[in-house]
C-alpha cells in the first residue's frame, strides 16, 4: 500500500486561528522577468494546518521545535475511533491494544472542511496523559485545531502530555482513515525558535506495501 497523506491542504481558504496570520502565497519572482524561475514567497502562523506543537508553545521555557526527538514523529500509530466523545479521556480506549505502539491518532467526527474553523471541538481531558505515559505512548495525534477545549486559555491537556512525555500533533485529517495500525511520518520543519511548525504527514497500513 501506498503512503496516505493526512495533512490539511496549505491555500488561501484554510481556516485559521482568529488572531493568528492567514495562510497567503505568491510568486514573489516571475519566470517572465528572473528568466528562469518562479519563485514563491508564503506567509503563515506555525499553527495552521496540520502541525506540531513544541512547549515553547504554552511554557515560555519551554523546548523549541528543533529541540525534539525527530523520532517521536516516524514509527508505529494506532488510529483509535473516538467517533461520539465529546471529551476524550482513558475510557476512549477501552479494549485497545497499545503495546508496543508508541503513538495514537484520535478520529473524531468533528467537520471535514478544512475551511471551517469550529467554534467547538472533541477535545482530550489531562487524565489522559499519565494514561498514554504508563502504555510508552510518545505522541497523540487529533483531527482538530488543539488537543484543549476552543476556548480554553489554561491548556490544561497541553500542559499535561508534555509534562507526561507526550508530543502533540494537531488538524490530522483522518475522516477517511479506518481504526488500525498504520506508520507514520509527520516530520516538523527544522525551526530553531518556533512554538509550533507545519508538517506533512502520512500513513501507511502496517503489513502492506
Amino acid at each position: 500500500m501506498t503512503w496516505i497523506d493526512i495533512s490539511q491542504p496549505m491555500n488561501e481558504r484554510i481556516a485559521t486561528w482568529p488572531e493568528d496570520t492567514p495562510f497567503s502565497y505568491r510568486r514573489a519572482v516571475t519566470k517572465e522577468e528572473s528568466g528562469s524561475v518562479n519563485i514563491g514567497d508564503i506567509t503563515m502562523s506555525v499553527h495552521t494546518g496540520t502541525h506540531i506543537d513544541a512547549p515553547f508553545h504554552f511554557d515560555d521555557e519551554g523546548k523549541r521545535v528543533l529541540d525534539l526527538d525527530v523520532n517521536v514523529y516516524i514509527g508505529r500509530a494506532e488510529v483509535v475511533d473516538c467517533r461520539g466523545y465529546t471529551s476524550i479521556g482513558p475510557e476512549a480506549f477501552e479494549g485497545i491494544d497499545l503495546s508496543g505502539i508508541g503513538r495514537v491518532l484520535v478520529k473524531t467526527d468533528a467537520s471535514t472542511d478544512p475551511a471551517d474553523f469550529p467554534v467547538e471541538a472533541p477535545y482530550l481531558t489531562p487524565e489522559l496523559a499519565p494514561f498514554l505515559e504508563e502504555r510508552d505512548i510518545r505522541l497523540i495525534g487529533v483531527d482538530v485545531p488543539s488537543v484543549d477545549p476552543m476556548e480554553s486559555e489554561t491548556l490544561e491537556a497541553h500542559h499535561a502530555l508534555f509534562a507526561h512525555g507526550v508530543h502533540i500533533l494537531e488538524n490530522a485529517v483522518l475522516a477517511d482513515i479506518e481504526p488500525g495500525t498504520y506508520e507514520l511520518c509527520a516530520l516538523p520543519l527544522a525551526l530553531e525558535e518556533a512554538d509550533g511548525s507545519p508538517v506533512r504527514a502520512v500513513l501507511k497500513q502496517v503489513g502492506k506495501e
